[in-house]
This record gives structure tokens, C-alpha cells and sequence, in this order.
């Protein structure tokens, strides 16, 4: 289902759906979340003979995909951080994948089967819900936390075809005993939920330990040790997503995540059984990254490439949609905590006298810019650079053309 809660987007977005299905669309009134009058939308996506207009994404964006995929190492995390014979080839296989694409897969994660599996059943079972009880986690303006259904209430073009559901997890919180991750489904969905918090609440800490132990491979294959960045991102303030992508009438004409850039510091995937729709921009043509049975995908963000002044890379990727096969995955953002100041060490692509590409800057600073100014794309990075326009970066990189209007957050 697709809801707009904002009112001159809805109404472009009502003309384009009647003039593409040559009916009327049944529109609700409502209140927008921001207290002006907003229209909803609602309009069911998976019982569409045709796509609507507003889901067409240009062709460049929407090109087939190559045959050929995408070749990723696979990295053993227990056998890396076993002992030094098995840390180096680790070291050495992800710096070769993050220097050139930034995607790499990891086993030996030490995560039960059986809760990723309950994971991805949780997800299963609560997009499957009637839209009154998903709506009472309906993402507010602004804000990365929420239910929603293919960003509509912020977009009238090039939406996804797709309902997500994020929710944050804080280290902080959970080290002092605070299940945040259950309150938050308790609070928002009802009491009846909290034994589905309490798998993502498990999930979200175990997803923790993952994203640390990445972060030990890394620190290694950049030469700083294992500790720098589990260190840094010890107290992590970082985000949780379900994504639901519906069976797609005309999978061909649109994208189930359009070709974006992660703004976080590292993504770790789990795709859902054989329905799998990843696909990584890489020599102009779009590869498909299928996992390794009980692997996770991993991806570098724009956070983590800036921490190593763009030595290593955060690329563009996308996901696609099938027409007759549903499909689910989970994504866990790793992102620093809020305040924290990200700037490469020296040693990490910062060496004195070389010239820095990212001004300093924090999470917090970043992730409210991809949401209120920026649609996330290949540019995210140097156009957020350019909007600090800090004096003491003048060594900046060559700025991006100012945000539009239509650039709008996507995270």
C-alpha cells in the first residue's frame, strides 16, 4: 500500500496514478504530521495489472542487470580472529574488495541459523499485517525510524517498489540493561508485539557483534590493528531494517531500491533464502551479489569512506524486483554515535600533507542532511562536503551541485 501524509505530493501523485490507470483513485482525508491538511493515498501495489506512473524510473537507473556476477570474497570472522595466520589472507581479501567495490561476505559469524531465521519470519509475519496495525509505526517527516511504504510521503517520482520497517539500536542503551528495541515495538505497535522485539532485540545485538568484529578485519587491512575501530564504534548508535518487496507486475520499468550509496559506516545484509535482488553498479554494468549459504553481505558506506579519506569505497548499488516471487532481507546500518567527529587517523588514507577529501563531521549532522536535504546517491558524500563548506577544509573535493528539490532524502 502507498500512503502520502503530504498534501501537494499527494495530489500530483493522484493525477499521475488516475491518468495511468484511467480511473479515479479513492483518496482519505488526513492530518499531516506536521499539523498542516495532508491527504493519504492508498493504493495496493501488488494487485496493480500495471505499474503506476510514479514507480517508472528512468532507464538508465532501471537497466537490465549483467549475467555475470559479481565475484566477492567470502571471509571466515572466527578464523580471522582466531590467530595472525588467519587474520592476514582475511586482511588481505577485504582490502582488495574495498579498495575496488567495497562488497565482501562473511561465515564463522557465530549468529544461530535459528535466529536469522526468526528474523526473517518476523519480518514475514508483520508485513503481512492489516495496513491499520502497520500504520501505527508509520514513519514520521524527518525522522529514519518508522514503517513506510515505497517513501511516498516524501516522493511523488522514482519511488521504490517496496514497505520497510527501521527501528534504531544504541549500544549504550543496551549496555545499561534498556531493551530499546522491544520498547520501541511495545510503544509503538502494542504489548502484543513484544515478543517481536525481542527476536530483532537479540538480532540487533548480535548484528553488533558482527559489524565489530568486520571492524577488526578492517582495522588490520588498513594497517591501524584490530582494536581502532572496534574501538570507535564501541558505543554505535546504529539502525535496523526489514525490508518487504511485493511481486511486481512489470519488475522491467521499475527498481525495488533505486542505485544509492549507503551514508552509514558499514551494511550487513542477510537476503532471504534463493529470492535474492542485490546488485552492485561496478565497470558500468549491474551485478548481481548472490550470497553464500548462512553468509552475510557486506558493503562499506559513505561514513566508513570518509574515515579512510575515500581509500576505501563506498559504491552504488540497488535492488531489484521479481513478478512473481516475493522477496525479504534484513539490513543492519553500523553507524558511529551521534556526536562523535569522523576524520581519518593518519595511517588510513590521511598521511601528513595529503590532501583530505571530507571536511570533520558527525553522524548525527550527516544522517539529518541525507534526511532533510539529499536524496542518497553517488554524490551524497561530496555534496553533504560542500554544504558544510567548512574554512579549514579548503583541500575539500570539487563540490556537488547544491541539493534541488527533488533530491530529497531516501535513507
Amino acid at each position: 500500500m502507498v500512503y502520502i501524509s503530504n498534501a501537494p505530493a499527494a495530489s500530483k501523485l493522484v493525477a499521475m496514478v488516475e491518468s495511468a490507470r484511467g480511473g479515479s483513485l479513492a483518496v482519505k482525508g488526513g492530518e499531516a504530521d506536521d499539523g498542516a491538511d495532508g491527504t493519504i493515498v492508498v493504493l495496493d501495489l501488488w494487485r496493480q495489472p500495471k505499474i503506476p506512473a510514479p514507480f517508472v524510473w528512468p532507464r538508465a537507473d532501471a537497466l537490465p542487470s549483467s549475467p555475470r556476477e559479481l565475484d566477492v570474497p567470502v571471509v571466515d570472522l572466527a578464523a580471522a580472529l582466531r590467530d595472525a595466520a588467519g587474520m592476514r589472507p582475511a586482511a588481505a581479501q577485504v582490502a582488495a574488495a574495498c579498495a575496488s567495490h567495497g562488497f565482501f561476505q562473511v561465515t564463522g559469524h557465530g549468529v544461530a541459523p535459528a535466529l536469522a531465521r526468526a528474523a526473517l519470519d518476523g519480518a514475514a509475519g508483520f508485513f503481512r499485517l492489516p495496513l491499520a496495525t502497520k500504520q501505527r509505526a508509520r514513519r514520521a517527516p524527518g525522522m529514519v525510524t518508522g514503517y513506510t511504504t515505497a517513501h511516498s510521503d516524501r516522493f511523488v517520482a522514482n519511488l521504490p517498489w517496496k514497505e520497510t520497517l527501521s527501528f534504531a539500536y544504541r549500544h549504550a542503551a543496551a549496555a545499561a540493561g534498556d531493551n530499546v528495541v522491544v520498547d520501541y515495538f511495545a510503544s509503538t505497535l502494542g504489548d502484543d508485539f513484544k515478543p517481536l522485539g525481542e527476536v530483532y532485540q537479540a538480532y540487533c545485538e548480535a548484528m553488533e557483534e558482527v559489524s565489530l568484529a568486520i571492524m577488526a578485519v578492517l582495522g588490520e587491512s588498513l594497517g591501524l590493528g584490530s582494536g581502532y575501530y572496534r574501538d570507535f564504534f564501541a558505543d554505535s548508535s546504529s539502525i535496523m531494517r526489514c525490508n518487504y518487496y511485493p511481486p511486481c507486475p512489470e519488475p522491467e520499468r521499475t527498481l525495488g531500491t533505486g542505485p544509492h550509496c549507503d551514508p552509514s559506516a558499514l551494511t550487513v545484509l542477510l537476503q532471504d533464502g534463493d529470492v535474492h535482488g542485490l546488485q552492485v553498479l561496478v565497470g558500468g554494468a549491474w551485478r548481481p551479489v548472490s550470497p553464500e549459504p548462512g553468509a552475510f553481505v557486506v558493503n562499506i558506506g559513505d561514513t566508513f569512506m570518509a574515515l579512510t579519506n575515500g581509500r576505501y569505497k563506498s559504491c552504488l548499488h540497488r535492488a531489484v524486483v521479481r513478478r512473481e516471487q516475493e522477496r525479504r532481507s534484513l539490513a543492519f546500518f553500523l553507524c558511529p554515535r551521534e556526536d562523535r567527529v569522523v576524520r581519518p587517523p593518519a595511517g588510513a588514507g590521511a598521511t601528513a600533507g595529503e590532501r583530505r577529501l571530507y571536511p570533520d563531521f558527525t553522524w548525527a549532522d550527516f544522517m539529518r542532511f541525507t534526511q532533510r536535504h539529499y536524496r542518497a546517491d553517488t554524490r551524497t558524500l561530496d555534496a553533504f562536503a560542500h554544504w558544510l563548506r567548512p574554512p579549514a577544509c579548503s583541500g575539500a573535493a570539487p563540490a556537488a551541485s547544491p541539493p534541488t528539490a527533488t533530491q530529497a532524502a531516501t535513507v
